[in-house]
Formats: C-alpha cells, structure tokens, sequence
C-alpha cells in the first residue's frame, strides 16, 4: 500500500515529510525506493552462467541442489547459483535425491496421503529451484497489534505497509526487495507467494549485506476477517525466514505457540523470534518477559541460537523507538550473505516429513524385521511337500517296488497265484454297479462324467488346500514379523496373491509329470532309469499303476526261480518214475532231493530277494519322494517366495533411502 505523508526517521534523525517518497526513485543508493506499477516486472539485469560454472552448488554433471526435485526433467528450468555455498547442501541434495526415490518406491504400497506431505516438499524443491538463489525471502508474522508493519517499515527505512489502529490493517502482502548487484530474480519469486505487483517495492540498501533481502508483511495470524489465516499459512509454507513479532501481551498465545510455532520447532534455524514494544515495559520486566519467552520455546521444543548453537534467534526490540532493530537487522544480513537460508528450510522441511515418515518405514523393535530367513524357506518348503503328499508319494513309491520285487523274484507257483487274484479283481471291480437315484454328478441329474461299467470315477484333488493355506500363512507371518505396519501388510498380500492359483498350478504340473512318465519319462525328479509309469503313477493321479525301473539282478533272480522250478518238476518226474515202476535213475534218494530242493529253494531265494530289495526300495521312495518335493518347491517358490522376497527387498531398497533422507549413511 502506497501512503502519502509519510513520518521516516533517517540516519541523521531528521524527519522527512515527502508525500512521494514511495514513487520517487533515489539515485544515491541512500534508501530510495521504486514502486512496481501496472503490473509491470522490475528489469531483470543479465545472469551470467559463466560466473558460477563448476561453482559448489554444481556437482559433476551440472546439477545444482534442486536438481535432486526435478525427476531427471532437463531443459525449460533454469537454476541459480549462489556464489556463497553452504557447506552442508550437497548432503542436502543427497538427501532430497533420497526422498525423491523413496517416494517412487513406496507410491503403489502406501497410501497417498501418507506421502502426500513428501510430494509437496518436492514440488516445493522444485518450484524453487526455477527461482532466482540470489535472493532471501523473509516473512514478518504476527497477531494483530504486535506491531509487525511498524517494523517491517523500520527496516524498509520506508514507510510501505500502512500501520493505524484499524484492525486488521494489513490486508494483503506487501513485499520489499533489496536489489542485489547480480541478479533481479525476485519477480519469479513473488508471483510464485503471490504478493501482487502493487504490493511490490524495491530499495537499494544502505546495508551491503542486505543485498537480495525479500521482506513480506504478512496479514495478522488472528485476524477476523476471512481468508487472512489461509494467505499466512500458504506464505509461511513458501518463505526462507520467518520473523515472528509478539509483543508482551501475546508473547503466551496459544494459538501462536500451538498452531505454528510448536509445528515449526524444526525451522529453528530460519526462525526469529522478537518481543516487540519492549519501550512499554520497565527496565527489569524486559529481562523477566525474555526469560519467560524462551521457557515457552523451549517447551514448544524449538532450539535456541544461543552460545554459539545453531537454533532460532530472540530478540528485545522496539520498533517504535528503534531499540534492538539494528540487532535484527544484523541477524537478517549475516542469513542474507550466507544464501543459506532456503537450503536450512528445506532441510528442516525434509527433516519434518522423514520424522513423520518413520512409523512408516522404520518398526520400533529391538531386534528388527528378520524377513525371510533360512528357517522359514524350510519349514515352508516342509509343508508345501506335505501338501503335495510328498512323504505319501515316497512310501507309495517304495512298496511298490517292493511288490515288483516279490513279483519279478518270487516263485513262478506265486506269480501265477497273484496273476489269478489280480484277474479275478479287476473283473469284480469292472462289474455294473446299481447307482442310486440322482447319483453319478454333483448336480444330481446323473450327468457326470463316468468310469467304464458305469461307476462314477473319483476325482481327488492332489494338493491339500488346508495344508498349502498353513504353509502360506506361516511364512506371510515370519516374513513380515519387524515390519512397519503397511509394508508387512504388503508382504501378506504379496504371499497370498501368489497362493491364490498354487493348488491349481501344483496339480497341473503333478498331473504333467504323471503324462511325462507315463510316455516313458522318468519319475518326476528321478534318476531315468524309469521304464514308463501309467497316467497319475504314484502320485495318484490316475488309474494305471507305475512300474519301476528293473534291475538285472531281477531278471538273473527269476531265472533263478524257474532253473529250481524244473529242478524241482525234474525230481518229481523221477519220483513218480520210479513209483511205476521205471527203471527209476538214482534211487529214491535222488529224485526226494531234486524235488525237496526246488521246493525249498524257490522260497527260500524269494526270501533272501525281499531281504536284499529294501535297501533300492528305500532308496527309490526317498527319490520319488525328493523329486515330487523339489516339484513342488519349484512352484512354490516361484509362485510365494520371490514375491514375497522381492517385497522383502523393495523395502529394503525405501529403508536405505529413508536412512540418506534422515541424513544416515544408507546403511541398515
């Protein structure tokens, strides 16, 4: 706002009374001011690149501190830098590069409003970085009648915002620049906090060191009147600085302590705190109200800049009769000439969201998330082959061998025995069978699909249900012990969303390795010496039976059998020869011992076979059993454990860049 008859002090305390001061331009560097009009923005003076080429805000490539927002846009932004570095922005730059990638990594597993806080800093990172670094914006923010115009106009050396005892007065922004030697940047900066263009002031400073000063009088924080709460909360979120005036009636509000200062304790470093019309109080109240104020930050945890230490600046003053304002001032220059100060907001500013961002990425337990550890893949694995009927599988496997065993070496009287039983089964178990009335399909209309002979074939399922869901849910469980809330519950859906076709998977690749077999393959995770199993062999698939692989001992066993068997029809020849009446070879004593001995023999060598057949049985169910196991690992592992382990690491991979973006060293 532009006044007319203006009241100004100056050096030498006389009193100026020009009515035009504002639109009037000096040409001495003494003060003077020039108003922005019509909306027309100040001549931007040529920024020569050259000058900071390979300056420290620039790493190898070019890329300044904000570059780290920009999510690798290049081209249309233009970024300054200042000629004074802070030591501390490239591990800034790091830390926003962080952020920006644990954002990335974490948007499609959290909420966005969990994230929503960290986005906005980035925009706000990147919306700065297009912005001139030559200049320092400073917010002046207080309740109405902490006399913050006054001092915003006693440190202008103009009067620009207009004071009175109208409240509120300040109705809109009013910014004042200190124009800089090298850079007229400010405009990009006040569009973006939207102080309009007649709000607008620029002054050469009498102070070098307030050279790209921007100061902004902001609206009353309690103000009545709509809107003005709103503007100050946007500003105070766009600012570099911020100078809170209260005076020693309000120092205690506590809508100022419990709405912004306590929120922005972190801000400490580019935060001012100054007791305004201290000129009201006696001389050993000043010290009193003082103490009592830093009680009252200390309490709201915001550090004070005392000793030496890095933390928020307190200050006594008087803007009406100039006590303590050049102390202020002096604190503003040393903020201005270091060009620190937005690289300290957004520090602070990232320090508060990684500090909100810590029940999300980090669980507070003493030993730590364990993920998926080797204990876990066994017992999973364990019960996933219990599910697939693995052990079942292996002992099926190794009495069937033992009963090709009995077969192949037994006695040729037993093998036609057995010959006769298995024929007289089949044909009962081929005989029609009456069905009952709806009976046949599960829908009661008799349309099922039926066996040969009319019995309805029965359709089991290879894979326990129950037992897979255990499996799954145990390991979903020790995975994501230690995790924060949202990322265990991300490697519990990963688990089951991988189990949800498992059973289906298992069966088809069971039934596969069953077909394979069956056309002459070898047993699922054999050794190849399999001569062909039926559809379903020993896993129960289907109805023919698996034959195992024989070995030649069998064959010079069974030809064992049938040399005693002839021996043994040999003796009995001569036996009944002799009985009538031939000439009768040997006696009696020789036809009793052929045919006692190829009585005895033949069961006593199938005996001796059982004995010797139970070491390749094991052996064989062990092998049916291992590669019906490793079946099953293979799907389960693709199938639950690398999801899950790939969850596992994504948080891993968010848990690093958390640390760098807490300013760690990204090591967990």
């Amino acid at each position: 706002m532009i006044a007319v008859g203006v009241d100004l002090r100056t050096d030498g305390g006389r009193i100026w009374n020009d009515g035009l001061i504002a639109r009037r331009a000096r040409t001495d560097g003494g003060g003077g001011v020039r108003e922005e009009t019509g909306g027309v923005p100040f001549p931007a003076g040529p920024f020569d690149t050259a000058t900071f080429e390979g300056g420290p805000l620039e790493d190898a490539r070019g890329d300044g501190l904000f570059d780290a927002a920009r999510d690798g846009r290049t081209g249309g932004t233009r970024v300054y830098a200042s000629p004074d570095a802070a030591p501390g922005e490239e591990a800034l730059r790091r830390r926003l590069l962080a952020l920006r990638e644990l954002v990335g990594l974490s948007r499609t597993r959290l909420d966005g409003e969990v994230l929503a806080e960290a986005g906005r800093v980035l925009d706000e990172v990147t919306a700065r970085g297009r912005l001139s670094r030559a200049y320092t914006t400073v917010a002046v923010a207080g309740a109405t009648g902490s006399g913050k115009s006054m001092l915003f106009n006693t440190l202008a050396g103009v009067q620009l915002s207009e004071t009175g005892l109208r409240r509120p007065t300040t109705s809109v922004p009013v910014a004042c620049v200190w124009e800089t030697e090298w850079d007229s940047g400010a405009d990009g900066l006040l569009e973006r906090m939207g102080v309009p263009p007649r709000a607008r002031r620029r002054v050469q400073p009498r102070d070098p060191a307030l050279r790209g000063l921007v100061l902004i009088d902001l609206p009353d924080h309690d103000s009545a009147a709509p809107g003005h709460r709103e503007q100050v909360d946007r500003m105070l979120r766009l600012v570099d600085a911020v100078v809170w005036v209260t005076d020693p009636e309000k120092y205690a509000d506590a809508v100022l302590h419990e709405r912004y200062l306590r929120p922005l304790a972190g801000h400490a470093e580019v935060t001012f705190v100054v007791l305004n019309q201290v000129d009201r109080l006696p001389g050993d109240a000043v010290d009193t109200v003082m103490d009592d104020l830093r009680r009252l930050l200390d309490e709201d945890g915001m550090a004070l800049g005392e000793h030496g230490e890095p933390g928020a600046t307190v200050l006594a003053l008087s803007a009406l009769t100039g006590r303590g304002v050049g102390e202020l001032s002096d604190s503003l220059g040393e903020l201005v000439e270091g060009r620190r100060a937005a690289a300290l907001r957004l520090s602070a500013d990232v320090d508060g969201v990684v500090a909100r961002l810590r029940p999300v990425y980090m669980a507070d337990t003493p030993q730590g998330p364990a993920g998926l550890t080797e204990r876990a893949r066994e017992e999973f694995e364990d019960r996933l082959a219990s599910a697939v009927g693995a052990w079942a599988a292996g002992q099926t496997a190794e009495r069937l061998w033992l009963r090709h065993a009995e077969q192949a070496c037994g006695t040729p009287w037993a093998r036609l025995l057995r010959r006769y039983e298995a024929r007289r089964g089949r044909g009962e178990e081929t005989a029609p069978v009456p069905a009952a009335p709806g009976a046949g399909s599960e829908d009661g209309h008799g349309n099922g699909t039926e066996a040969e002979g009319g019995a309805a074939a029965p359709k089991t399922a290879a894979v326990a249900r129950p037992v897979l869901a255990q499996a799954v849910r145990a390991l979903a469980e020790e995975a994501s012990a230690g995790l924060p809330r949202p990322w265990a519950r991300s490697v519990r859906d990963a688990a089951w969303r991988g189990a949800l076709g498992l059973p289906e998977a298992l069966e088809d690749a069971i039934a596969s390795a069953a077909d394979e077999d069956g056309e002459g393959g070898c047993a699922v995770g054999g050794n190849g010496r399999g001569r062909g199993r039926g559809p379903g062999g020993a896993y129960g698939g289907g109805g023919g039976e698996a034959r195992p692989p024989r070995p030649r001992w069998w064959t010079v066993v069974a030809c064992a059998q049938w040399l005693l068997l002839a021996v043994q029809s040999l003796g009995l020849y001569l036996l009944v020869d002799l009985v009538a009446g031939g000439p009768g070879w040997g006696g009696v004593r020789l036809p009793l011992a052929l045919l006692t001995g190829g009585a005895l023999g033949g069961p006593l060598l199938a005996w001796c076979c059982r004995l010797a057949a139970r070491g390749p049985a094991r052996a064989y169910g062990l092998e049916e059993e291992r590669g019906l196991r490793r079946l099953a690992t293979g799907w389960g592992q693709a199938w639950v454990l690398e999801p899950v382990a790939a969850e596992l690491l994504r948080y891993r991979e968010v848990r690093e860049q958390y640390v760098i973006a807490a300013g760690g060293t990204g090591r967990t």
